[in-house]
């Protein structure tokens, strides 16, 4: 997240510490199944921008944009909701060099897992993308576009996605830096408002064949691809001290671009934390679930949640 960014995330969890701050909405949309909060001892915990679940909902890794990731186990009631949480240590992902990524290349912020359990990791600061064929193991540079090097710092590849035919689809956070709007909102404005390009990669090489269109205020953070086909587009909205308003749209990935749009869920600013990460599954009655992750941005004042809703049939 840019500095002046996080100056307002700083100040609005004073406001929330000090009791200045109201409640979120008691009433949040349809298909809200809870909100779990999750804490670990571990210094390297917190800031997580990603998360990927197992196709029953069981099993996640969550990574975190210091370059860290961890795995565990989601335990649930019969009802389908969270109870408990079992995770092992906060690991650091590798380099190709058998060490921890370096400082300044480890701003870590999409993953997508493809069916044979490959890896793929997006950053920011230094724009690539990483291949790991177990992510405990060495990291595997993907050609990196020279139009990558032109993202905005810290605005670059947040969402990373992969289809069931193990294409990648990367989208950037922004285009174009504008004079911030104000210190406290955070909000980046674009100076001319384009669309978001969508960067695929098939055939051992990156192509932009389409753009994600650009709806309000919203910035794109996270993508997967669901049960049904259909890619889901994690997006956030930053309003400084009341805090951040998500939304979730879902289109039909067509070979002329994104088409048959929907918003399949919106809350309003102060609902939920700062939703950075988004799985896409379906449970055992045949319904689509989100799962999202909340970066707490190493803040002891904020906290770290998995956040689900039931989408309606």
């Amino acid at each position: 997240m840019p500095r002046r960014s996080r100056l307002a995330v700083i100040a609005a969890a004073l406001v929330v510490a000090l009791g200045l701050q109201g409640s979120a909405d008691p009433n949040p949309p349809p298909g809200f199944l809870g909100a779990f909060r999750w804490s670990m001892t571990d210094a390297r915990f917190g800031g997580f921008s990603a998360i990927d679940l197992s196709a029953d909902g069981t099993r996640f890794t969550a990574l975190n944009d210091r370059g860290a990731f961890v795995q565990g186990q989601l335990r649930r009631t019969a009802e389908g909701r969270i109870a408990e949480l079992e995770a092992g240590p906060v690991t650091r992902l590798k380099s190709n060099t058998d060490t921890p990524l370096a400082p300044g290349r480890n701003d870590s912020e999409g993953i997508a897992v493809a069916a044979d359990g490959t890896t793929y990791v997006s950053f920011e600061g230094v724009t690539r993308v990483l291949r790991y064929r177990d992510i405990h193991g060495l990291a595997e540079n993907l050609p990196t576009p020279p139009e990558f090097a032109r993202f905005p710092h810290n605005a670059s590849l947040e969402a990373l996605a992969i289809d069931a035919q193990g294409v990648l689809y990367a989208i950037p956070e922004e285009v174009t830096y504008a004079k911030p709007i104000r210190l406290l909102t955070g909000q980046k404005a674009n100076s001319d408002g384009r669309d978001f390009p969508v960067w695929r990669f098939a055939a051992g090489k990156w192509t932009q064949p389409f753009d994600l269109p650009r709806d309000g205020g919203f910035l794109p953070v996270s993508a997967d691809f669901g049960p049904d086909g259909r890619l889901y587009v994690l997006e956030r909205s930053f309003h400084g001290i009341p805090g951040f308003a998500s939304r979730v749209r879902s289109f039909r990935v067509t070979a002329s671009g994104l088409t048959d749009q929907r918003v399949d869920l919106q809350t309003s600013t102060g609902q939920h934390g700062n939703l950075e990460g988004l799985s896409v599954w379906q449970d055992g009655g045949g319904a689509i679930r989100l799962t999202m992750v909340s970066d707490d941005n190493f803040l002891s004042l904020l906290r770290t949640e998995l956040v689900e809703y039931r989408l309606a049939d």
